[in-house]
């Protein structure tokens, strides 16, 4: 169950994070593994552990904000790793402030990324799936989304757009065999939350991590491990009957 052997699967910010550990399982699963991210060396290095692990993998730089470079890198993906069959939209960035502190220049940086970037890889994914047999995107929105999260106004505005998106691409394309569902975390425990940290809370790394855990009822963060894994299962044939749907990964924030 659940393998993608024959596919290539397409991970925006495959580099570090859930990025990171979705490329890893969706490699472990038979799938080509197309890791896209700005940073280039953190890319390199990701593609480098899956093909090290006997997985098939490439490193691509891309800046999601850009429709030329992803357009051009969507291309070159489909000529060295065929496909694509699968694109998981995580690519993102964040930003604490309320609609005061927020500056124009926050939202603009904020919604070229995680609404822009999501819209321009989707966009040329389903160009992809359009030309193939059809395809499968998972966006990651967040549980901002959907319930008020202090101090997140820009975040979560971009992950709401996002949310919205998702139904629009499911409900277009679903006579054409694309399936387009969201994954909705709560925090998850990743390489961005420590530096987030150490950088905001010098001296209080250990206190502000165990608040951020103890938001969820269940008494920890999620692990990126367990994002991809559900991110596996809606990309996998299993999940053949399911479009248009925003799964939580919330540890119990939504249901308290």
């Amino acid at each position: 169950m659940f393998r993608l052997d024959g596919k290539t699967a397409i991970v925006t910010g495959g580099g570090s994070g859930i990025g990171l550990a979705t490329c890893q399982l969706f490699a472990q699963q038979g799938a080509r593994l197309a890791v896209v991210d700005l940073q280039e060396a953190a890319a390199q290095e990701a593609a480098m552990r899956i093909t090290d692990a006997g997985g098939t993998a490439g490193a691509f730089c891309c800046d999601v904000g850009r429709a030329a470079e992803v357009d051009a890198t969507f291309d070159r993906i489909a000529e060295t790793l065929g496909g694509p069959h699968i694109l998981v939209n995580n690519a993102g960035i964040a930003h604490v402030g309320t609609i005061e502190s927020t500056s124009e220049a926050d939202f603009d940086r904020l919604m070229g990324v995680n609404v822009k970037g999501a819209f321009l890889c989707a966009k040329a994914a389903v160009r992809h799936f359009l030309a193939g047999d059809g395809g499968v995107i998972v966006n990651m929105s967040s549980i901002a989304a959907v319930i008020g999260v202090p101090e997140r106004l820009a975040y979560s505005t971009t992950k709401g757009a996002v949310h919205a998106m998702t139904y629009s691409i499911a409900v277009d394309y679903m006579k054409k065999n694309i399936r387009c569902n969201s994954i909705v975390p709560a925090r998850v425990h990743t390489p961005f939350v420590d530096g987030f940290v150490k950088k905001s809370y010098p001296g209080r790394e250990e206190e502000m991590l165990q608040k951020l855990h103890a938001y969820q009822p269940i008494g920890r963060m999620g692990k990126p491990e367990e994002v991809a894994a559900l991110a596996l299962y809606l990309c996998s044939e299993e999940a053949s009957f399911i479009t248009g749907q925003a799964f939580p990964i919330d540890g119990g924030v939504l249901v308290t």
